[in-house]
C-alpha cells in the first residue's frame, strides 16, 4: 500500500476538537481518479468495446469527469484524511466531519475535516494512593483443605447418632409441591444429599442443618425461577452419615495420587497455593491501581473516546467468540444477559476502561515514561512472534496503518501502570495490614549447573 503524499494543516478549536486541512495535489488525486474510471468500465458496457477495456478518454466523453472524481473521493477519501492525521501526529477519536473545499470539477482536491481528539489532563494524587488486594500468603488451614479434599474422594461414610451439619449426608424422602401439585425434579426417595451445598436451595439447608434420623420437616422457599411463586417441601430425614477421611499414610498416598509420600504431595499443593495466591494478588494490584487512578480523572469522560473503548472491547470479543466457534446470540444466552444488559454493562465498562486510559497517559507524561526506540524494536519484535511474521513486515503495516503510535501508547501506559504499582502503598483487603510487596515477587529461580562433573 502506498501512503498518499498530502499537504496538511491543523487547527485547534475549543473542546478538544481540531480542523484538518487537507490538499492532495492534482497529480495524486488523479491517481484516485483513473482507479474510478477503470472501475466504471467495468460497470458499463459501450458498443464497439470489450467489456471493461473502455478507454478513459470514451468515458469522460460519455459521462464526465465529475462523476469519476466524486467516486475517487468517496473511495480515497479515508486514504487522505489517514495521512494527514499521520502526518500531523493528532491523536484522533471518533469519525471526522468531513467539508470538501475544492477539486469536485477540476484541480487538486482540499477538504477540512473536524474531529476531536483523545483529551491531555493533567492528574494528581496517584503517588499516594492505598490500595487493598486478597492476602498473598497461605496458612496451614489452607494446605490441610486441600489435602482433605483429596482425601475425601476415598472417603466412607458411617452412620451417626448426633445432629447434621455442613458437610454430613443424609439420606431423605423429599417433595415439593406448588398449590399441592408434585414439581418436576423435587420429588425423590431415598436421596442422599451431602448438607450445606445448596444444590436444591438454601431454605433446605437451612433445615437439614440441626435436624437428626427420624425428622420430619415441612417448610416453603420462593421459587428461584417463577416470581410470585412458592414451593412447599415436606423432607423425612431417614439417615445421617459422615464422611470419614482415610488415614494419611505414605502407602495410601503413592496408591491413591501421582505422588509417592505425604511430604511430596503437601509441598506440592503448598507450591501450587502460594503461586495461585501470588498471582491472584498481583493481578488484583494491577486491576486495583489502575482503577483507582481512573478515579482521579475529574469531570466526564468524552463520548468518543467511551465509544472507542466499547469497539474496541466489542472486537476484541468477537475475535474470542470467533475462535471458540460461538456467535453472539450464543454468548449472551450462555451469560444470561440480555442485548440491552450486555450494552449497558459494555458502557458502563468502556467509561471505566476510558479514565484509565486517560489516567496512564497522563501517570506517563508527568514522570516522563517514554519508550526509546529498542523498547519499540521489542514490542515490534514480541508481535511479531505472536503473529508468526518478521518484524520488519510488521513495522511496515504498523507504519502503513498508523499503528506505530498505538504501540508506543501501549508502551507508554504499561510503563505507567509498573510505576503505578510499584510506587502505591498495598494493604490486605480483609485485615487491613500492610503487605509486603516482596511477597508478589516471583522467587528466582537458580541456574542449573550443567557442567561435567569433575
Amino acid at each position: 500500500m502506498n501512503i498518499p503524499t498530502v499537504t496538511s494543516s491543523v487547527e485547534t478549536l475549543d473542546d478538544n476538537m481540531i480542523k484538518l486541512s487537507v490538499e492532495v495535489d492534482e497529480k495524486t488525486f488523479d491517481v484516485a481518479v483513473d482507479s474510478a474510471f477503470k472501475k466504471i468500465a467495468r460497470e458499463v458496457r459501450i458498443p464497439g468495446f470489450r467489456h471493461g477495456r473502455v478507454p478513459r478518454k470514451v468515458l469522460e466523453a460519455r459521462i464526465g469527469v465529475s462523476y469519476a472524481r466524486a467516486e475517487a473521493m468517496e473511495e480515497s477519501m479515508g486514504v487522505y484524511y489517514a495521512a494527514a492525521v499521520r502526518q500531523e501526529q493528532v491523536d484522533v477519536i471518533g469519525r471526522p466531519d468531513i467539508d470538501i473545499t475544492g477539486g469536485e470539477e477540476d484541480g487538486p482536491l482540499t477538504f477540512a475535516a473536524t474531529v476531536e481528539t483523545r483529551p491531555s489532563v493533567e492528574i494528581s494524587g496517584y503517588d499516594n494512593l492505598t490500595i487493598e488486594i486478597p492476602s498473598p500468603v497461605i496458612d496451614d488451614d489452607d494446605v490441610q483443605q486441600q489435602i482433605d479434599n483429596i482425601r475425601g474422594r476415598s472417603a466412607s461414610l458411617e452412620d451417626i447418632e448426633r445432629s447434621a451439619t455442613a458437610g454430613d449426608f443424609v439420606t431423605i424422602d423429599i417433595e415439593g409441591t406448588v398449590d399441592g401439585e408434585p414439581l418436576p425434579g423435587l420429588n425423590a426417595e431415598d436421596y442422599s444429599y451431602e448438607v450445606g451445598t445448596g444444590v436444591v436451595g438454601e431454605e433446605l439447608d437451612e433445615n437439614l442443618e440441626g435436624a437428626s434420623a427420624g425428622d420430619v420437616l415441612d417448610f416453603s422457599s420462593d421459587h428461584p425461577v417463577q416470581e410470585d411463586t412458592v414451593i412447599d417441601f415436606h423432607v423425612d430425614v431417614k439417615v445421617v452419615q459422615e464422611k470419614v477421611l482415610p488415614e494419611l499414610t505414605d502407602e495410601w498416598v503413592d496408591e491413591n495420587t501421582d505422588f509417592e509420600t505425604v511430604d511430596e504431595m503437601t509441598s506440592d499443593i503448598t507450591q501450587r497455593l502460594v503461586d495461585a495466591a501470588r498471582t491472584r494478588a498481583s493481578q488484583a494490584l494491577r486491576e486495583e491501581a489502575a482503577g483507582a487512578a481512573g478515579d482521579l480523572i475529574d469531570g466526564d469522560v468524552s463520548e468518543a473516546l467511551v465509544d472507542a473503548e466499547m469497539t474496541e472491547q466489542i472486537q476484541h470479543l468477537g475475535y474470542s467468540l470467533q475462535a471458540q466457534g460461538l456467535a453472539m446470540e450464543q454468548w449472551l444466552a450462555f451469560n444470561g444477559k440480555s442485548q440491552e444488559e450486555f450494552a449497558e454493562d459494555l458502557r458502563e465498562g468502556s467509561t471505566k476502561s476510558a479514565r484509565v486510559d486517560l489516567a496512564l497517559r497522563a501517570i506517563a507524561t508527568a514522570e516522563g515514561l517514554d519508550p526509546d526506540d529498542t523498547d519499540i524494536d521489542e514490542e515490534i519484535e514480541r508481535i511479531a512472534v505472536q503473529l508468526g511474521d518478521k518484524p520488519a513486515a510488521v513495522r511496515q503495516r504498523l507504519d502503513e496503518s498508523d499503528g506505530l503510535m498505538s504501540v508506543v501508547a501501549d508502551l507508554k501506559k504499561r510503563s505507567a501502570l509498573e510505576w503505578l504499582t510499584d510506587h502505591v502503598a498495598i494493604v490486605d483487603d480483609e485485615s487491613g495490614e500492610p503487605i509486603e510487596r516482596s511477597l508478589l515477587d516471583e522467587p528466582e529461580v537458580e541456574p542449573t549447573d550443567t557442567s561435567d562433573d569433575e
